[in-house]
């Protein structure tokens, strides 16, 4: 279980579950891009926007 990469996040994960992008790991494609659109992980609880 590791702690998303994205600093707003708060989501934990297993990393087969991850996205992976320059070598680490984030809960969903939103915090692996840095929330270039504005939008959130979408995950229950969390309310990470980047």
């Amino acid at each position: 279980m590791v702690k998303c990469a994205c600093s707003d996040c708060i989501c934990v994960f297993s990393t087969k579950a991850a996205v992976t992008k320059e070598g680490r790991f984030y809960c969903s494609e939103e915090c692996a891009n840095h929330h270039k659109g504005g939008s959130g992980c979408h995950h229950a609880g969390c309310t990470c926007h980047g």
